[in-house]
């Protein structure tokens, strides 16, 4: 992944950067980066993510936007999980961070859009919402199987081993991944984690860090079924977002949700984009044409 000695435009943004605590209603502290100026906006990670990957989205906003992006719980500079109700905790945190900023408009990213769906239901303060790709398992398209063995793994230390199971469950591996020996996954993962805690800069959120919140977000996404039905009470604009190249139950939840939700600002698939399509360039992603699509909505 580099180091920002290698992206200089991530380390002018990260310089660039205010940062901020808020307290929850459980009081567990967010964190936030703050950057530019305007209405405020709050961009909301994903999985295996931070408050760092979506910098080069929020610096090509920051002209005409107060972008706020905070760090889930259980990363960077914010407190814990203490339970396994994932979005009722973290509705209440995005409900602090907005009443503390001010901030009315919100963008989503995978699990963080899922959260985005549940505020959006609940809380008045988000005026418009944009969601790419809702981490969402419809009629089953995203077994739950592999949770357990995910956090067998956790438990007996096997972080890469765990690493590989999730990122099989989730979907997430090019094409080539399901072809190549487990066994040989888990050596990669391992050393491309030895790797990177090495080399990270000081307060990079690495992969060994990131791993446990892995069990948090997949209890979100499965829990999350159940609540389809619910996102037809959302009464605010919802703009869409994915990539062409996504997994296939991601855009099935899209198209459930497209039919579900009451006042759907529209439907973006961006050609050539996957899950990570909205964030740095070094994860994959294509920040630029995101902040086009959402300069447009956020008006």
């Amino acid at each position: 992944m580099g180091t920002l000695n290698d992206k200089p435009e991530l380390a002018e943004a990260i310089i660039r950067c205010e940062r901020g605590q808020v307290r929850s209603k459980d009081g567990t502290p967010i964190g936030y980066r703050q950057l530019g100026s305007g209405p405020g906006l709050v961009i909301l990670h994903g999985a295996m993510e931070s408050s760092t990957s979506h910098l080069e989205l929020a610096a090509m906003l920051a002209a005409s936007y107060r972008v706020i992006m905070p760090d889930r719980r259980g990363r960077g500079s914010s407190g814990p999980y203490r339970s396994d109700t994932v979005a009722a905790a973290e509705v209440e945190d995005l409900e602090a961070l907005l009443s503390a900023t001010g901030a009315r408009f919100f963008f989503g990213v995978s699990a963080g859009a899922t959260i985005g769906l549940h505020a959006a239901r609940s809380l008045p303060g988000i005026d418009k919402a944009a969601l790419y790709e809702p981490a969402l398992s419809i009629d089953g398209s995203l077994p739950a199987g592999f949770l357990a063995r995910f956090d067998r793994e956790m438990a007996s230390g096997r972080v890469a081993a765990a690493l590989v199971t999730g990122m099989k469950g989730a979907r997430m591996g090019p094409p080539v991944f399901n072809l190549l020996p487990r066994g040989l996954l888990e050596g990669l993962t391992k050393a491309a984690m030895k790797k990177e805690d090495r080399s990270a800069d000081p307060g990079t959120v690495t992969m060994r860090q990131l791993a446990p919140t892995l069990h948090y977000d997949f209890r979100l996404v499965l829990d999350s079924e159940a609540a389809l039905g619910s996102f037809a009470e959302i009464r605010r604009p919802v703009l869409l977002l994915g990539g062409s190249d996504s997994p296939a139950y991601l855009k099935t939840a899209l198209a459930r949700l497209e039919a579900v939700l009451p006042q759907l600002a529209g439907r973006v698939e961006f050609p050539g984009l996957g899950h990570g399509g909205s964030g740095n360039a070094d994860r994959g992603g294509r920040p630029a044409v995101v902040a086009a699509e959402l300069a447009r909505f956020f008006v």
